[in-house]
Order: structure tokens, then C-alpha cells, then sequence
């Protein structure tokens, strides 16, 4: 009989019998009667279910795993054999190209190739190197994000008898129009452009097109930072001269920042300050021209340097304190009395610093106790080529020198000290921006910070204002904006002590919620930190060896770790917190001079014995309030 099929109405295969050997049948009619076998009894093809089609899957899966693992133990088999052949190439390329991500496979590769460069003519290292360029291409597009494939590429770059580095550029600008923050591009243009002397003026125009096409680019923006220092850095001699012309073109971008100013010359800013604004007024909300502002106003770095050296004939000690944190006991630290060099041992304020901005010693005895004799300290810093002088008075106990915080300028150093007219014009422009953008959390803090390089003082009642309108616009960093709120808070009644010239710090009822620059008030005697929402005191507080009272009230700390070793220590106000266990009290031990104790209104006090067991914990302590 032979089987025909043709299309009944309504689309339904119909069979017409006639007789037909096998032989005879076309493709065309197999086909036709593989449908008929797929079909149910109306015509319809039928659908496998998911089960089926899950279960297909899974077994295409495990046959492509079984040829995989195959591939792989052969090559792990080949490399353990060492074996550097052209077969291990074909095999690791086979495996790469779908899994571009095997860093063993490419270290594999890398020793193949730089064994065939020793057997292999120039001409022919070079050909296979461009090969390997192709194959890497290729597994680019595949995860255009692949650690392992750029760094390869940038191996194998390095390793071309004559690398095409034009091609190489090009490549990086075909990604990065794909997609502009691939990082992984950005690194490898970096090392091309060094590796090829393209002049800087050029990158900058390349990170104009960019960022011209498209604001958001957080990674041209970044790029043009570490290009304007190299094309427009400032002068050294005047804080704003003008651009000096750049008679190197071709001076690469990636240099060394140590060798280069960190800063910009003010006509160049100036350009940068409507380029960026532009931004922002497009697009108000988006950050990355927000950061690069920032960056563009504030550039400024501390010197490093000694800011305090203290001497106390009690106790015989000095305190040195730094404008950054360092380690003492590796950066060449130096005393030195009346002309003679000491033999001291220097420790941090805390044992849990191996950095710190202030470091410790004790003097032999009878150094400097007598106080009817005046003394000289020196104190070097051998490899910063630094020192400090600090002269102890007939008839004084204690004395210091120190630069201070004004003298720093040190809470600008996270904005520039440009021209006051130059900030002030930017905050105008903010301003405006606000005006049109009451709710633009960027906006606001920045204003905040021109603020703050202005006249944090004389702006501090707007500055507070601006900081709960953040918490209003933006409440998931409420928290984040409580603590710079309390960082600016402390800068600024650090200034204020200053100019009054007094030693007592007080910040009661200012809601903070953290403490920072504790080692600007190494000179304190007394602080009051209450009705605020402070949780900790912590191990930076160490630093405050003048501290003599301490009033920390209706707070929220459960932790002391910073009450350590304070040898000036005599009268600690801790009512109401949240203080639990005595072992939260250990702390205190450390401190010789104790005498008061105040912690009525914490959970410790309802322990059984407690004040027997405070009594043998701190035996110093005369007035003990429960």
C-alpha cells in the first residue's frame, strides 16, 4: 500500500493508501509521516509536556558535562605530563570558549606559549600571538566581563614582537560603546595607553566624547581625574596660579601621582566647574557627576607631620601626636632630651592599634621630675625629616607645642582652600539648583560641604538645617547623616575651643551619634558628652591622657573599651545607659587616679553583690554612686 498525506479542511492530515515500497518514499513523505506519528486523533501536533522537555534538557546537560570533565582531565593530564604542545592549545581553547573564565586554563596557555616563543622564528611568534589575540576576542563576546580573558589580552599584548596598539584602542572603544562601565576595559585601555605613549590631551578628549554622550559614566569622570593633574597641575610656588602650558604631550596619564601635583590650576577648574554643572542641571539626580564635583572641590591632602608633642613631669611621660596615623615603632621615631637621645619604647594609646595618630612613652626616671629644672625635648621624625621642639618651664608640671586645628586648616582638607570668591560662586549655583530641586539629596549635601569650606561656624545653624532635610529626602541614610552631622558638630566645637583657649569640651544635647578627631583633644581635661545618643566609647578615646572628668549621661553605652589607661582619669559620670554586665567596667581598672563613679540608672546596678564586687574591681574609687 502506498501512504499519501495531504491537508483535509480545517488543516487535518488525511492518509490516501496506495500501494508504495520504502524505497520510494521520499523526504518529503517521511517527514509527512513523522507529523502524522507526532499528531493526536484531530490532526494537532503534539506538545511535550514540561516533564519531558525538563528531562531532555537534563540529559543534553549531563552529556555536554561528560564531554567537558573529558577535556578537562585530559588537559590537567597533559600539563601534569608537561607536555607543551599545539594539541594542549586546541584543547584549552575548546574548553575556553565556553567557559572563559578558567584561570587555570589560561595559566596553562601562558606556559605553552612562552614555550613555543623559544622554538618558534620571530615571524611565526608573531602570527601566533595574533592568533591569540582572535581567539580572546572571541571569548569576549562571549562574558565581556571576564577577568581571566583581559588579563590574558594584556599578557599576551605584552609578550607581540609588534603589537598593534592602535587595534588594541580600538577595541577598547568597541567595548566601552557596549558598555561604558566595563572596568575590567577601562584597566586594560589604562595599560595600553601607557604601553603606548598616547599624549594625555588625547585621553582628555576621549573621556569628553563619553561623557558628552552620556552624563552617567562614572568611569570617564574618574578617568578625567587622574588625567588633569598630569595636563593642568597647579603650581607649586603660588596656590592659584595660572595653567602652565604642557610642553610634554606626551606624557603619560598613568604615571606616578607622587610625581605629579595632586591639583588642578584654577583656570582649568573653572572650565571643570561649568562642565560639571551642566551635568548636574541635565540630570540633578544622577551621582556621578555629584562625585566628580566633589572630587574637583576637594583635593587637598594633610602633610604629614608632627601636630603635638606633650611632656608631663608626672609620670615622667610624652605623647606625640601625628596629622595622620602611623606606626611608630616602623617609622623611625626619635627623642630627644636636653641634646641627648633618649632610649624609650613607644606604644599606641591602645593595644588594639598598630596605627595610630598618637603614640606614648615613659622617660627614664628622674628625666624630668625635678620641676625646678627646665628641659628641651625633640622629637624626630627620621623618615619624614621632620621633628618638633617642646621646651618644660621651671616650675610648670606639664607643657606642649602643638599647631592647631585652625592652623591645619584641617577640617577643609576634604575641600580645597580655593579663592572664597570662586566657592562662593559655587554655592550660589547650588543654591539655584535647590531652588529647582528642593528635594535633591546631592544638591543639598553638597551645599553642606561648600558650607563647611567657607565658614563652618558662621554656617552652622543652615548647615543643621540642610542635614535634617536629608534625613527627610533620603531616610534609608538617616544613620549616615547622623554621624557627619555629629563629625561636623565636633570640628566645629573643636574650633570653638580653640579660640576660646580653654581645655574643657563640651557637646551635651547635640544628638550625636559617633565621635571622631579624638586625638585633637589630647590636651582636655574635661568633656561632657551627655543627653546624646552615643552607644560606645570607643578605643580612640584612649588617646585623652589629660582628661580628668568625663560626664557622659543619658546616653546608650554598654561598651568603655576607650577608658583605658587614662592616667589623669578621677571622676566618670555614666547615669543612665545601658551598661550590663561588670565586665563592661573592666575598663576603668586601667585608670590609677579614679576616685568617682557615677552609673545610677544602668542595668548593672540590679547585680547581685555589685557593689562588693566593684569595691575589689576598683579599689581606687572612694565615691561609688549606685
Amino acid at each position: 500500500m502506498r501512504q499519501s498525506l495531504r491537508l483535509g479542511s480545517g488543516g487535518a492530515l488525511l492518509i490516501n493508501s496506495a500501494a508504495s515500497p520504502p524505497s520510494e518514499q521520499g523526504p518529503a513523505s517521511l517527514l509527512s509521516l513523522e507529523l502524522l506519528q507526532r499528531s493526536d486523533m484531530h490532526g494537532r501536533v503534539k506538545v511535550k509536556s514540561t516533564a519531558q522537555q525538563e528531562e531532555e534538557k537534563r540529559k543534553e546537560r549531563e552529556k555536554k558535562l561528560k564531554v567537558y570533565l573529558t577535556v578537562r582531565d585530559a588537559i590537567f593530564k597533559k600539563r601534569g605530563d608537561g607536555e607543551l604542545d599545539d594539541e594542549a592549545l586546541q584543547l584549552t581553547q575548546q574548553l575556553l570558549s565556553s567557559n572563559p573564565d578558567f584561570a587555570t586554563l589560561w595559566n596553562y596557555r601562558r606556559e605553552i606559549l612562552l614555550h613555543l616563543e623559544t622554538v618558534k622564528e620571530e615571524e611565526e611568534t608573531q602570527k601566533l600571538y595574533e592568533a591569540e589575540l582572535l581567539f580572546i576576542e572571541s571569548c569576549l563576546k562571549i562574558n565581556p566581563k571576564s577577568y581571566g580573558s583581559w588579563h590574558h589580552r594584556g599578557w599576551v599584548s605584552s609578550r607581540l614582537p609588534r603589537p598593534d596598539w592602535t587595534r588594541e584602542l580600538s577595541l577598547c572603544d568597541r567595548c566601552l560603546s557596549l558598555d561604558d562601565r566595563n572596568f575590567h576595559c577601562w584597566d586594560y585601555r589604562r595599560l595600553v595607553v601607557k604601553a603606548s605613549g598616547v599624549p594625555v590631551d588625547q585621553e582628555l578628549q576621549f573621556t569628553d566624547r563619553l561623557i558628552g554622550s552620556n552624563f552617567s559614566n562614572y568611569s570617564s569622570w574618574h578617568y578625567r581625574s587622574t588625567l588633569l593633574p598630569l595636563l593642568h597641575p597647579e603650581s607649586g610656588s603660588e596656590p592659584a596660579s595660572p595653567c602652565r602650558k604642557h610642553t610634554n604631550t606626551h606624557t603619560s596619564p598613568t604615571a606616578s601621582p607622587q610625581t605629579h601635583s595632586h591639583r588642578v590650576c584654577e583656570e582649568q577648574l573653572l572650565k571643570e566647574y561649568e562642565l560639571v554643572q551642566n551635568a548636574f542641571f541635565t540630570d540633578p539626580n544622577d551621582q556621578s557627576a555629584w562625585f566628580y564635583y566633589r572630587w574637583l572641590l576637594g583635593r587637598a591632602e594633610r602633610e604629614e607631620l608632627i601636630s603635638c608633642v606633650y611632656a608631663s613631669r608626672e609620670g615622667e611621660r610624652v605623647a606625640v601626636a601625628f596629622s595622620k596615623p602611623v606606626n611608630a615603632l616602623a617609622e623611625g621615631l626619635m627623642l630627644v632630651l636636653d641634646g641627648q637621645q633618649q632610649q624609650v619604647e613607644w606604644r599606641s594609646a591602645h593595644p588594639r592599634f598598630r596605627h595610630s595618630p598618637v603614640w606614648l612613652c615613659e622617660l627614664p626616671p628622674g628625666s624630668i621630675s625635678d620641676i625646678n629644672n627646665e628641659h628641651n625635648l625633640t622629637v624626630h621624625w627620621t623618615e619624614k625629616h621632620t621633628h618638633r621642639d617642646c621646651a618644660l618651664y621651671t616650675g610648670r608640671l606639664e607643657s606642649w607645642c602643638r599647631d592647631s586645628a585652625t592652623d591645619q586648616e584641617l577640617f577643609r582638607s576634604e575641600l580645597s582652600v580655593e579663592k572664597t570668591s570662586v566657592l562662593q560662586s559655587e554655592l550660589q549655583s547650588c543654591t539655584q539648583l535647590l531652588e529647582l530641586e528642593p528635594q535633591n539629596k546631592w544638591c543639598v549635601l553638597t551645599i553642606i560641604l561648600l558650607m563647611r569650606a567657607l565658614d563652618p561656624l558662621g554656617h552652622e545653624k543652615e548647615t543643621l538645617a540642610h542635614f535634617q532635610t536629608l534625613k527627610e529626602v533620603d531616610p534609608m541614610r538617616s544613620s549616615y547623616y547622623g554621624d557627619l552631622c555629629s563629625k561636623f558638630m565636633i570640628e566645629n566645637t573643636i574650633l570653638k575651643m580653640e579660640y576660646a583657649e580653654v581645655r574643657v569640651f563640651s557637646l551635651s544635647d547635640k544628638n550625636l551619634s559617633t565621635l571622631c578627631h579624638l586625638d585633637q583633644l589630647l590636651l582636655v581635661t574635661h568633656i561632657n558628652l551627655s543627653s546624646n545618643q552615643l552607644v560606645m566609647l570607643p578605643p580612640q578615646f584612649s588617646m585623652l591622657h589629660c582628661l580628668e572628668v568625663l560626664e557622659a549621661d543619658d546616653n546608650a553605652v554598654e561598651n568603655l573599651e576607650g577608658l583605658y589607661h587614662l592616667p589623669k582619669l578621677e571622676e566618670v559620670s555614666l547615669k543612665n545607659n545601658q551598661i550590663s554586665k561588670l565586665s563592661d567596667l573592666e575598663p576603668l581598672a586601667s585608670c590609677p587616679k579614679l576616685t568617682r563613679l557615677d552609673i545610677r540608672g544602668n542595668p548593672v546596678t540590679k547585680t547581685a553583690n555589685i557593689q562588693a564586687e566593684l569595691t575589689q574591681l576598683l579599689p581606687s574609687v572612694t565615691d561609688l554612686l549606685l
